[in-house]
């Protein structure tokens, strides 16, 4: 090799380091050292016998020597391939878990907003049809302690001048020893059918109460719109087209409601898709179209129950490793597993505070590996001291280590020659 020769491979060697600064110094420096150990065995070799082939096959060794540390040079680094601890988990356990605990029990949060959904369907003939607004109000009672049990059919006045009545027999709870009046929900409608009874947020007194001293301190409220009032004609659909046409709505309608809320569920939280529950109303018919169609809308509530992924985690693990030291681990498919609430009827969502539960599923639990701080931990270490770093990090199971040059006996000195592959399971 000549020296013409050794500097158009240093050129291409510059050229592929383009945008690299260090790597391209180190290349000049290179190519200086040559360049005077060049000229020094030349000069040495036309000393001793200027036609010395000798001399020639010198400088040529030497610079294939340079050449091949240039190359290595391009080329070192190190890369680390992890592969974590894994353990099988086959999960059938039961939880409780407190809304917004800030204690060390199990925390949940419950989201809830509301929606609706329509279908259209063929309508038949045209008859005269009375429909009674409904709504639900709170009813509070500031009397005295004692509970207040209102019949079914309890008269109410609006606020708007209209008359009202309770759906089913209820108690009010009485007013507490704080002063806190006692408050229930009742479910309520039109004492009459028409559109003017449906109404925004009202007010109510019960009239059984007027003249006495419980009419002011015994009092109720609309939750929110009375709606589905109406008076007039409309077209019939059959009871079987309506049950059918209301169940595909109920379905619809919670897909719809779901993709919502797992559309605003912030990072790190979990909603299990059997963790949601939607109560709808009975569906209300709408006048029929020019075309013949009726319109059968669906409104609903729902209600979801949402968990910290870590601190759920963290929970699981506990239960299932002994000796379990607080640390970073993580379960792949977690937001698959089945989510069972126990005692879902009788649950009142807008005021559970405590839920117990089951959680079932099949999975495993991976040690989560923190790559920077290794590669900070190896970072200019001999190879030998690997395994000993190794030993910081309990959720290694095992670990390949490849130094390039494969002569270099320490790790690079420079964070982007390192780099940490970690097997996790997909």
């Amino acid at each position: 090799m000549t020296k013409k020769n050794f500097i158009q491979d240093i050129k291409k060697i510059k050229k592929s380091v383009v945008g690299k600064k260090d790597e391209l110094i180190k290349i000049t420096e290179i190519d200086t050292k040559f360049d005077s150990l060049y000229k020094k065995a030349k000069e040495e070799s036309l000393e001793k016998n200027s036609n010395s082939k000798y001399g020639l096959w010198f400088v040529a060794l030497i610079a294939m020597t340079f050449l091949f540390f240039a190359v290595s040079f391009l080329f070192s680094g190190a890369k680390i391939t992890i592969n974590p601890k894994i353990i099988d988990l086959t999960l059938n356990d039961n939880f409780v878990a407190t809304k917004n605990s800030s204690t060390d029990s199990l925390p949940f949060d419950l989201v809830v907003f509301s929606g609706e959904d329509s279908k259209e369907v063929q309508g038949g003939e045209e008859k005269d049809t009375s429909e009674s607004a409904k709504g639900v109000a709170i009813f509070y009672n500031s009397f005295n302690s004692s509970a207040q049990n209102l019949d079914i059919n309890t008269r109410l006045e609006g606020s708007n001048g209209k008359i009202y009545k309770t759906k089913t027999k209820t108690t009010i709870p009485g007013m507490s020893t704080d002063g806190v009046p006692g408050s229930v929900e009742v479910e309520i409608y039109g004492s009459e059918g028409g559109e003017e009874y449906n109404s925004g947020i009202i007010d109510f007194t019960i009239l059984g109460f007027k003249g006495g001293t419980k009419y002011s301190k015994i009092i109720a409220r609309a939750k929110g719109d009375i709606t589905g009032g109406f008076k007039g004609k409309i077209r019939q659909i059959s009871e079987i087209e309506k049950i059918n046409a209301i169940n595909d709505l109920k379905i619809s309608l919670r897909d719809k409601l779901f993709k919502k809320a797992t559309d605003q569920i912030p990072g790190g939280y979990i909603l299990f898709k059997d963790a949601i529950f939607v109560q709808t109303d009975n569906g209300n018919i709408e006048n029929a179209s020019t075309d013949g169609m009726v319109s059968i809308k669906l409104k609903g509530t729902f209600y979801g129950f949402l968990f910290d992924e870590k601190k759920l985690t963290k929970r699981i693990v506990q239960n299932n490793i002994e000796k379990y030291k607080d640390e970073d681990v993580f379960i792949p498919n977690l937001k698959d597993f089945i989510f069972s609430l126990d005692n879902k009827e009788n649950i009142s969502f807008n005021d559970v505070n405590e839920i117990n539960f089951n959680l079932s599923g099949t999975s495993k639990i991976v040690w989560n590996i923190n790559s920077e701080k290794l590669i900070g931990d190896v970072i200019g270490k001999n190879k030998k001291d690997f395994n000993q770093i190794l030993l910081q990090y309990p959720g290694i199971d095992s670990a390949e280590v490849v130094v390039k040059p494969v002569w270099r006996k320490t790790f690079p000195d420079k964070l982007k020659d390192i780099k940490v592959i970690i097997n996790y399971p997909q």
